[in-house]
């Protein structure tokens, strides 16, 4: 038996659906243990290619349990249509290989609302969200004012909270955003229309893994985002409302006892961003333009272009230190082979002084890149599967990041397919 988790170093979007989806033949169980419909993680297979947004990446190995964590927050359209297309593409998702915790919380329609009306009102202040609920869902969850998915199995009972909750809940809408308040019955259909049909996929998940478990089964466990958009430890406000460590894996998965063998955090080969907050190596105009479209920076879930920049020592150094990661996996190596030279940031200027910590987020917005300029390789490496046989360079680059972070790369993607890959 060994347990793994697979994380974000950066800001999201490093890859790691892309990671789960190649490692998970090696496990049992794969797990996604926060975030909700917000983000997305992109494979490409035999299947084609999707983005997955709720569903773990695991779930296109045969085999392999998919469980999604009481601390996922489930938008019931959302993970239906998910599901819809997977099957549609030839995918098997039933209860026996995808399992959703009883525990998790659902984001309602009146969820999506209050994130769409927050962001207009905080206008050019705003945090950059997604508008899928995921903040006042997660805010709701921690006033002990939302609906579980195991309440969808007794909807009498759900009914008579939906009616408390969202006389309260209307209160806000109505009073402080001066908006129309939501109706009850169609809450309360949107409820059954979705609920009926991801119902008989609701269990609970903490004693199915517990049992896995103690049968000696491999678990694997999968993180949306990255360890800068971690509530705690991220970019604070400009972070997501969730935990996306490594350290709340087992907590979000409804097994908080033991620990964790490995622990892989994905980094990109340079840096990419979504949303608001700083972004200390951002690139600008044509030069950015370039390595978004080199790298097909669009967001999963958004379709919004990714902000590009430098591959930043000081974040990614911050980010290993704060998942604990054990090994790294660098992908999307091949999108810089266009470089002549390729930049990296060693560190920070802060008023005036030079850091390597990563500073308090106060500070990032003044905070200044130190760039130092690395020889491209200028070829094709896409078909490379030995790290022996990669141009020095692209060695070099590699190695300069290990040194620089204090963690062994054992992975290195040359291509968005699950077989472009280098083991080391």
């Amino acid at each position: 038996m060994s347990n793994c988790a697979i994380v974000g170093i950066n800001w999201g979007d490093e890859g790691k659906g892309r990671m789960v989806d190649l490692i998970t033949k090696d496990f049992d169980v794969v797990v996604r243990y926060q975030g909700g419909s917000n983000a997305g993680h992109t494979v490409i297979n035999e299947y084609g290619k999707h983005a997955l947004h709720l569903i773990p990446s695991g779930i296109f190995t045969a085999g392999a349990v998919n469980v999604l964590g009481n601390g996922v927050a489930v938008n019931l359209k959302s993970l239906w249509g998910e599901i819809e297309n997977l099957v549609n593409s030839g995918v098997k998702v039933t209860p026996e290989n995808l399992k959703i915790s009883d525990r998790a919380s659902i984001v309602m329609p009146y969820h999506v609302r209050m994130d769409e009306l927050e962001e207009l009102r905080l206008k050019d202040k705003k945090y950059g969200s997604t508008k899928q609920g995921i903040a006042p869902v997660y805010s709701d969850k921690y006033q002990k004012k939302t609906i579980m998915m195991g309440e969808l199995l007794h909807m009498d009972y759900l009914r008579a909270r939906l009616k408390d909750i969202l006389e309260w809940k209307n209160l806000i809408i109505e009073g402080v955003y001066g908006a129309e308040k939501s109706d009850f019955d169609e809450v309360m259909e949107w409820v059954e229309t979705y609920g009926a049909k991801l119902a008989p996929f609701v269990c609970d998940t903490a004693a199915f893994l517990r049992d896995a478990e103690a049968a000696g089964k491999s678990i694997l466990f999968e993180a949306q985002l990255g360890a800068l958009r971690d509530l705690d430890m991220g970019i604070y406000p400009y972070s997501t409302s969730s935990n996306t460590t490594a350290g709340y894996a087992r907590v979000g998965s409804g097994m908080p006892a033991g620990s964790l063998d490995r622990v892989i955090g994905v980094v990109k080969a340079y840096s990419t961003c979504v949303g608001e907050g700083p972004f200390t190596t951002e690139w600008f105009g044509e030069e950015a333009e370039k390595l978004r479209e080199a790298g097909g920076e669009y967001g999963a879930s958004t379709g919004r272009p990714r902000r590009v920049g430098a591959l930043d020592y000081v974040a990614t150094r911050y980010g290993v230190q704060v998942q604990g990661a054990t090994e790294l996996a660098v992908t999307k190596m091949d999108i810089l082979s266009y470089l002549d030279e390729i930049p990296v940031c060693t560190g920070y200027l802060v008023d005036g002084k030079e850091v390597k910590d990563f500073p308090f987020p106060a500070l990032l917005n003044d905070a200044k890149p130190i760039i130092k300029m690395l020889p491209g390789w200028k070829c094709d490496i896409s078909g490379v599967r030995e790290f022996s046989e990669l141009p020095k360079a692209a060695q070099d680059y590699v190695i300069a990041l290990e040194e620089e972070v204090g963690c062994r790369v054992s992975y290195v993607s040359v291509g968005a397919e699950r077989d472009r890959i280098i083991l080391r």
